[in-house]
């Protein structure tokens, strides 16, 4: 069966958000620290949902807490923390 234009088009959108999304946060750069001296990212989140923001997922990235969310103006957002001070890194 062929796949209909319609299909296609809507997989080249999906691939296209895939590889912007991945690429998103390559120009983030969180200080590096030892691992003893990050806080728990628990700390994080209640800091964060205290704040507002409704946290979806967080993950440990190499450097940096990652934490999808919507924050407190409701705008979804994948943003970046520092692991010791928790000060969030832009781009």
């Amino acid at each position: 069966m062929k796949p209909t234009l319609a299909k296609q088009l809507v997989l080249s959108m999906m691939l296209a958000t895939a590889a912007a999304t991945a690429s998103a946060h390559g120009d983030v750069k969180c200080k590096v620290y030892p691992k003893a001296e990050w806080k728990p990212h628990t700390e994080l989140e209640k800091k964060l949902v205290a704040e507002g923001w409704t946290i979806r997922r967080m993950e440990v990235s190499k450097t940096c807490y990652e934490v999808y969310a919507k924050d407190p103006k409701g705008n979804r957002v994948e943003a970046f923390f520092d692991p010791v001070t928790f000060a969030r890194v832009e781009e």
